[in-house]
C-alpha cells in the first residue's frame, strides 16, 4: 500500500490550490500531483514515479520562477527522500520537463494557456 506517499502528494496538491495566483506551471504541478495520486494504487515501484514527480517539480518550479512556502517545501523534500529509494533506475532516459510521462497511453494531457 502506497499510503504515506498518497497522504504527501495530496497534502502538496491541497497547500497549493489555496494559492490565489495560479501560474500556468503551478496548474501543470497540480494536475501531475493528482495524476501520480491516481497511478499510486496500482505502482508496484511508488519511488519511481515519486522520483520522476519530485523532479518534474522542481524543473516545473525553476521554470515558472515558482517559490515555494516552508510547508511546500517540506512536502516537496518528504517526497524527495521517497524518491531517492528508487536509485539511478528511475531516472534513467527519461525527460522530466514533459507532463505527459504521469498519464496512460493515449490519455488526454490538459494543458494549461495564456
Amino acid at each position: 500500500m502506497n499510503q504515506l506517499e498518497k497522504e504527501i502528494v495530496m497534502d502538496l496538491y491541497h497547500v497549493l490550490e489555496k494559492r490565489d495566483n495560479k501560474s500556468i506551471q503551478l496548474l501543470d504541478i497540480m494536475d501531475v500531483l493528482l495524476q501520480v495520486d491516481k497511478r499510486l494504487d496500482n505502482e508496484k515501484y511508488p519511488e519511481r514515479i515519486i522520483n520522476k514527480l519530485t523532479q518534474y517539480i522542481r524543473i516545473t518550479a525553476s521554470t515558472g520562477k515558482i517559490k515555494f512556502t516552508s510547508e511546500e517545501e517540506k512536502l516537496t523534500i518528504q517526497l524527495s527522500v521517497i524518491g531517492q529509494k528508487a536509485g539511478l533506475n528511475g531516472s534513467y532516459m527519461a525527460d522530466f520537463s514533459d507532463k505527459s510521462q504521469f498519464y496512460k497511453l493515449g490519455q488526454q494531457v490538459p494543458c494549461h494557456h495564456n
